[in-house]
Formats: C-alpha cells, structure tokens, sequence
C-alpha cells in the first residue's frame, strides 16, 4: 500500500519552517534567515521513500501585512491551510501561547485536516519550559499528535516521519523517484542570493530587496554564467547594499557563489547589479515580474 499526500508547514514568521523543511530534504532549497518574513512564496519539496511520497508545502509566515507583498504573502499561506491532508503547525518553547499563535490556531479550528503540533528549538530550551508549552498549547487547541523537535540537529525528525505516513493517505506517487522541488534551477539560485543578502544587510533593507535573474547560462565546458540584478527600494539602499568600495555586494557575491556551487554542483561565475525600484513591493506589474504572482 502506497501513500502519498501534501503537508503544509505554517506558522508565525522565524519559528523554523525553512529550517525543518530544508533538514528532511537535505537540501537547502528553502533559504533560511534570523530576519522574519524570509520565505515569499510557496516552494513544494518531494521526500519519496519506498513506501509514501510527502509533498511539503513550505508557505511564508502568517502576519498582518504591511504592503502588496505581504497581502500576497498572507493569502498564500492561509490558502496552503486548505489544500492539504496535514498541517504541521510549529512554534518555540514560550510561557503561553501568543497572540500570533492564537490567531493562526483560530484559523484551522474549523479545518478537518489533522494539525500537528511542532514544539521547535528544544536543544535551546528546558524541560519544564517545553511541557509548560505543551500544556499551554495542548489546552488552546485539539491537536491530532504533539512532537517536540530541533529541527536544526534533526531531534525527533525520524518520529515525525512516522506521524505523518501514519495520517497519509492511499495515493499514487505524484512526482518522480529523483524530483526533490517543484522549483526552477533559477528560483533557487534567486532564493540563495537574497538568503546571502538577508543575512548580510541591516534591519529594513533586507525586506525592501528582490532578486532578478537576469541570465543563466552554462557554456561548453559546463561553467555556469549568472547575471542577477538586486533591487532595493530607495536610493539611499543602494550604498548601504554596495558597501565601502563594493564590499558588501563581494561578499554578498561570494557567500551566494559557493552555495549554487553546491546546488548546481558546477563551477560559477556569479555577477550582480544593485538597481534601485521605488515601492516595488507595492507595485502590482514589478510582483508579477518578480514570481510573485497567484
């Protein structure tokens, strides 16, 4: 009997979904940052084993948004809520549940999906601090299953597996054996690049920033050749972004570089422009170009 069906992962911004998401695959195919509002879009991974295939649904964070990104960014998520057979929903160790917490669970009260609950980041909490959240969060909402896990040291992954072919159901297998994303090559160098600069910039640029491929190309001796822009909304970023006699973008370059290295498992070269986009995430026409689309 085969198994097969889509998990989403939702929850409040910087709880662990990429990082989770990223240490059953991997692969880095979800980019992982410390700033909040990292992931934008919905990016499937394919885990196939001999006997289920899990397509996990890794969805941005839930929020109340501020501009025409994050109301894309928003209904994303909330319809992923819809369209799955079960929704891991993950949180860190707290004295109570908060509001985000509260409004994200008052959303799926009414969805007849199991929802489980992922209590993350126990390696940097203690024991009566998790099952004082377990207890907290088991009283708020009727989970289906409660797992503490790390998902940065992988601490319980092989029992959530388990959890989750249990609530399976029969199905074909959607996606080939050696399928591991819906994604394009380009997203995922796109995504590695703005992964770098998130961790390299300071508070707001970060959010204010998109990536553009502008050209891959791999030439006959299967060198890849790409060309990328990195649009920032005000002209004061583009400095910031630049840095002191380029240092920041080199960096930012050479960070982005290695890693689609790994990915692409090829030698790159790896050139990007800073182009300023005034209010691009609030520009309809500019979020279409940029992926960010329904």
């Amino acid at each position: 009997m085969f198994k097969s069906g889509f998990v989403t992962i939702i929850g409040r911004p910087n709880v662990g979904k990429s990082t989770l998401s990223n240490y059953i695959m991997g692969e880095k195919l979800s980019i992982v940052s410390s700033k909040p509002q990292t992931t934008r879009n919905n990016i499937h991974t394919i885990l196939t084993r001999d006997d289920f295939q899990v397509v996990f649904v890794d969805t941005p964070g839930i929020h109340k948004p501020r501009h025409k990104l994050g109301e894309f960014m928003v209904k994303i998520a909330e319809e992923s809520i819809k369209e799955v057979d079960i929704i891991l929903f993950i949180t860190t160790p707290d004295d109570e549940v908060g509001r985000g917490d509260q409004y994200i669970l008052e959303q799926l009260r009414n969805v007849n999906i199991p929802v489980i609950l992922l209590i993350n980041k126990i390696d940097e909490s203690t024991p009566e601090n998790i099952a004082k959240t377990i207890k907290n969060y088991s009283e708020f909402f009727d989970f289906a299953e409660v797992i503490p896990i790390s998902a940065r040291k992988g601490k319980n992954i092989d029992i959530l597996l388990d959890v989750m072919k249990k609530y399976l159901p029969e199905g074909p297998k959607y996606y080939p054996d050696d399928m591991i994303t819906d994604k394009q090559e380009r997203f995922i160098v796109m995504e590695i690049i703005r992964e770098k600069a998130l961790r390299l910039l300071e508070q707001e640029v970060p959010h204010g920033i998109a990536i553009e491929i502008l050209s891959m190309k791999k030439d006959r001796k299967g060198i890849y050749n790409i060309e990328a822009n990195l649009l920032c909304e005000k002209a004061s970023h583009k400095p910031i972004i630049i840095g002191k006699g380029g240092s920041k973008l080199k960096k930012i370059s050479r960070y982005a570089r290695m890693d689609i290295e790994k990915f692409l498992d090829s030698k790159v070269y790896l050139r990007i422009w800073v182009k300023v986009k005034e209010e691009w995430r609030d520009s309809p026409f500019l979020l279409k170009e940029l992926g960010y689309k329904d």
